[in-house]
């Protein structure tokens, strides 16, 4: 039976070298990543078996090998981690990553900077729900 769902790694923080500046690069800064995938899960809710679904786990090892290669833009780190979690689940037809920079170098008050990714294989359609980013809860700015 078809069960459509979501499996999503949320809050994934790491201290990573991004960004155009050259003290981003050196100092670092705080990073967050948001995965959600959407995906059939009928079969793992039968049969409780990881080998059935998503392991996130793998998910999390994969991001967090591309958050320790230093990229310019969070676009581009975004787009690694999309490649690698396509390369390495090629069934996985429709998912997302957001990257957050924490307080970037602007000229004012900006609590985060977001990038947001989908990977949607062409012709998946029925359990998916149009293209949106990542629910994750607000944080407030300081004014």
């Amino acid at each position: 039976m078809k069960r459509n769902g979501t499996i999503e790694l949320e809050g994934m923080e790491f201290h990573s070298h991004h960004g155009c500046l050259e003290h981003e690069r050196r100092e670092g800064n705080l990073f967050t990543v948001d995965f959600k995938a959407r995906l059939d899960l009928g079969k793992a809710a039968e049969t409780d078996s990881l080998e059935d679904t998503l392991d996130y786990g793998r998910i999390y090892d994969i991001i967090a090998g591309q958050m320790d290669t230093p990229s310019n833009l969070l676009e581009h780190v975004a787009g690694r981690i999309i490649s690698a979690v396509g390369n390495e689940f090629p069934w996985l037809d429709d998912f997302s990553v957001r990257v957050s920079k924490r307080n970037p170098p602007v000229n004012g008050t900006a609590a985060w900077s977001r990038v947001t990714i989908r990977h949607r294989h062409p012709g998946t359609h029925g359990h998916s729900e149009p293209d949106e980013e990542p629910d994750t809860e607000e944080k407030p700015l300081s004014l």
